[in-house]
């Protein structure tokens, strides 16, 4: 099973631990569920089934290709002038025989 870093930090200017990190760790976890069927997702869907705003989610994305959350591949498609899909391609299943 593919899981987040508990306990990785966030990072940025305005980045306050004791206020932030609740908030962004839930909203990164709802991303990564909600991301994890690996099918292509505007981001006003990840939005809504994130319970987040587009900027916050596209922030929580950007996060997901990071190596301290995982280095999680994030694909994008251009759909059309600014308009993209978005998709998270999850690593294989380690099977450990």
């Amino acid at each position: 099973m593919t899981v987040l870093p508990l306990f990785a930090d966030f990072d940025g200017v305005t980045y306050e631990p004791v206020h932030d990190r609740v908030r962004l760790t839930g909203q990164l976890e709802r991303v990564f569920v909600y991301m994890s069927d690996e099918a292509w997702h505007f981001l006003s869907a990840i939005a809504a089934g994130a319970r987040g705003s587009e900027a916050s989610v596209s922030a929580r994305l950007r996060d997901l290709r990071k190596p301290k959350f995982g280095a999680y591949v994030v694909q994008r498609q251009r759909v059309t002038g600014g308009l993209w899909k978005y998709r998270l391609v999850l690593p294989p299943l380690e099977l450990g025989l």
